[in-house]
């Protein structure tokens, strides 16, 4: 009996389009095989076992649900609007901006090749992949954004604000992805995680008023409804200016 592991039967038999999607599947409960509950990605599956799966969430990736959570949380409404979503990624909250009516997603990573085909399909996107977000000027963002969203990992968020909501219209919103790890300094952040309650706090109030420094009125902040794929506790933080 050929057995093969669990991600990749669920890729194989089109349950999934990738095994990041499965695994996150896995990870939420969510996968069966032969009527017991699937725990690790690795598990051995045979290949003609009967398997059950659900959809771990309606994104292209799991940031969706980080995104839709702080514009529902900050009732910032993202219709009609052109955007700006730093540290696009995969594209999750990309996403979340086109289901919710953005006009217009310019999509910025330093990556390449990592926005989903149905994102860079779509006429309402403009992929600025292997983009440093510090060098973006008007010439990258021909129309101007009056909302700004951002997830960006190993770097801090001090040192690619200030560059990009002087591109921002007077009058906008921004809703960013606070993560301690990258914000703490080394003596707090062990093995890559940041534990310490006391760290997170002094972390968000740091960026809380980092923010209104850069003339933004702070809305709130929020925890993430989910982790950092690496077990980090991550944060939302949403503000308006003018």
């Amino acid at each position: 009996m050929t057995r093969k592991r669990a991600d990749v039967v669920l890729v194989e038999r089109g349950f999934f389009a990738s095994r990041a999607r499965a695994q996150e599947a896995i990870a939420a409960g969510l996968v069966t095989v032969n009527g017991t509950v699937v725990r690790k990605a690795s598990d051995a599956v045979p290949e003609e076992a009967v398997i059950t799966a659900e959809q771990p969430h309606p994104y292209v990736s799991r940031g969706g649900l980080k995104l839709a959570a702080a514009l529902d949380a900050f009732q910032i409404d993202p219709k009609d609007r052109i955007c700006l979503d730093i540290g696009a990624s995969t594209g999750g909250f990309t996403e979340v901006l086109l289901t919710r009516g953005a006009a217009h997603v310019y999509a910025v990573d330093v990556g390449h090749s990592q926005l989903h085909p149905t994102i860079v399909g779509n006429a309402r996107v403009t992929n600025l992949e292997g983009t440093d977000a510090r060098a973006l000027n008007t010439t990258h963002i021909p129309r101007t954004p009056d909302l700004l969203v951002s997830d960006v990992s190993f770097i801090s968020l001090k040192l690619v604000l200030p560059a990009v909501v002087a591109l921002l219209k007077p009058r906008a919103d921004l809703a960013v992805l606070v993560k301690p790890q990258f914000e703490a300094g080394r003596d707090h952040v062990k093995k890559g995680i940041v534990r310490d309650e006391a760290v997170h706090r002094a972390v968000c109030e740091d960026m809380t008023a980092f923010v209104a420094s850069l003339g933004f009125t702070v809305i709130g902040l929020v925890p993430s409804p989910i982790e950092g794929g690496d077990g980090n506790r991550e944060f939302l933080l949403g503000a308006r200016r003018g």
